[in-house]
């Protein structure tokens, strides 16, 4: 089996049961901004949020920070409670402790905001490390790679069988460029086709089919 699985957040982990999406509407709105078609928003979940904003919302530099503050602070007053972890996902990652892996996050996320949801959710003690994005978001920057390879230092006992386990296309190519293989889930918010495209080495579609491929070690 994997030596290191390292998960994402958002659309793998937990189900932000519209949480982003809806609390992006309302920032954009009361910023002034009009809102993006259902797809555009769903496209929003996974990339960092500064560049969403700028690129799928339409929002100009000057002013992503302070639709990124309205967003945040709505966020964290409702968003963190209205999630939800998806079926069968906390009994998978603690098979996978059990069986001996280091488990561990890498979110596009801030990293204090990952740690703060799993707490609230109940899942931080599964895990045996959290990464993500720095504080000060507009510092981000190489999408998921950077992330994924400050999990990898951090576990450098454990990378000799390490995987990528992710429900956006950020997920396969933060994971490709560490040299990683990358399993996808269906249950998140790629597009139909997103997973295979970019190269996932399987997508499968529930938690019990998740932890019967990474047992296998593929």
């Amino acid at each position: 089996m994997h030596s290191l699985i390292l998960f994402d957040l958002d659309g793998t982990l937990v189900d932000p049961a519209g949480a982003i999406t809806g609390g992006i509407s309302a920032a954009l709105r009361s910023h002034g901004f009009p809102v993006p078609d259902d797809e555009s928003l769903q496209a929003m979940v996974g990339p960092p949020l500064l560049e969403s904003l700028t690129k799928l919302g339409g929002v100009p530099s000057s002013r992503v920070n302070e639709v990124v503050t309205t967003y945040r602070s709505g966020y964290l007053a409702e968003g963190l409670t209205q999630s939800r972890p998806y079926p069968g996902i906390a009994r998978c990652v603690q098979a996978l402790a059990d069986a001996g892996a280091v488990v561990s996050v890498a979110t596009q996320k801030p990293e204090w905001l990952a740690e703060e949801l799993l707490e609230v959710q109940g899942l931080r003690h599964l895990f045996a490390s959290v990464h993500g994005s720095p504080r000060d978001e507009t510092a981000a920057g190489g999408g998921k790679g950077p992330i994924i390879r400050a999990a990898l230092e951090h576990h450098r006992a454990a990378t000799d069988r390490a995987i990528m386990v992710g429900d956006r296309h950020h997920d396969v190519e933060g994971a490709r460029v560490n040299g990683l293989e990358c399993i996808g889930v269906g249950w998140g918010f790629a597009a139909a086709g997103e997973l295979e495209r970019a190269g996932a080495t399987a997508v499968v579609h529930t938690a019990d089919e998740l932890l019967e491929v990474l047992r296998g070690g593929l």
